[in-house]
């Protein structure tokens, strides 16, 4: 296994849809060599174009590589990628370090960080990023990294190919735990955004104006340049984040805060709106689409 000096050649890069492309991308642009796997394989072409060897399970991709990154939906994808019958353990020459970009919450990291040390070796990271699929393309994401400070300085050539920076928060879990919180301000600022386009319809102002308006202001966010121009355009596409994403991870929020007896009102509410999406059947559409689940009074 490679020893904490060797330098980082070649990445196995688990999970390639609307963040893992672009970070993908910028890590063949860097100079390493990839092993790119996906479930949905049409998702790798661009990237096999681009240089990198697509293979045919997570545990091909992760045989000799110096570290494996992963970028899923939530614990039970990384869970099934890296436990299951083609899992990443079963490399008979496994990835020192296991990064973990996905946003899967403080315990699940630290039970399967656990559970893939105790059967492959590899340590992990836990490294969640914010600055959405924009963020991704544009290489300006913000990465909160949980672990050794050893393993963390390993990794800084990858970080700084995908990111605008990244901090060490703490141990284990800590990263995750800061991307929590991170989320809570995402989800309950794009409510906030849609409730305040609500208002500005009804009182029968341009709602096209608002972002520029409000720019530079107390106001003003990276949500509301994005989303909140597409609220007012009514254009919900291409996806640049579902709003089933923002459900699970507030979801985990509250799961947190119940765990540490903390009560957080304002999360409460925000999750009755995210819900109300999921009863719609709107999950799967853009998260600017929260603003479509406020009805129009003047039409």
């Amino acid at each position: 296994m490679p020893t904490s000096v060797d330098p980082i050649r070649t990445i196995a890069f688990i999970g390639i849809g609307l963040m893992g492309s672009p970070m993908a991308r910028h890590l063949l642009s860097a100079g390493f060599k990839l092993r790119v796997w996906n479930r949905t394989r049409s998702k790798l072409e661009s990237l096999v174009d681009a240089g990198a060897t697509a293979v045919v399970s997570p545990t091909e991709a992760a045989e000799g590589a110096d570290i494996l990154c992963l970028c899923v939906t939530d614990r039970f994808a990384a869970e099934s990628v890296m436990l299951g019958g083609e899992g990443v353990i079963h490399a008979k020459r496994p990835p020192a370090i296991v990064v973990d970009f996905s946003t899967i919450g403080p315990d699940a990291t630290l039970d399967l960080a656990a559970r893939v040390r105790a059967e492959c070796g590899a340590s992990w990271v836990d490294a969640p990023v914010s600055g959405g699929a924009t963020g991704a393309e544009l290489r300006k994401l913000v990465i909160f990294c949980g672990g050794s400070v050893g393993d963390i300085d390993r990794l800084a050539a990858v970080f700084e190919a995908i990111s605008q920076r990244h901090r060490r928060i703490g141990e284990l879990g800590a990263g995750q735990t800061l991307k929590l919180c991170n989320q809570l301000i995402v989800a309950t600022n794009l409510v906030a955004i849609a409730e305040s386009f609500a208002l500005a319809r009804a009182s029968g102002l341009d709602l096209a104006m608002i972002p520029d308006a409000l720019a530079g202001g107390f106001a003003d966010s990276i949500p509301l340049q994005i989303f909140g121009r597409r609220m007012a355009a009514g254009v919900y596409s291409p996806i640049l984040g579902e709003l089933a994403l923002m459900l699970k991870d507030l979801s985990a929020v509250d799961d947190l805060a119940r765990r540490h007896a903390t009560e957080l009102p304002m999360t409460s509410a925000a999750l009755e709106i995210y819900r109300r999406a999921r009863e719609l059947g709107k999950l799967h559409e853009d998260l600017a689409a929260v603003f479509s689940l406020y009805p129009n009074p003047r039409s």
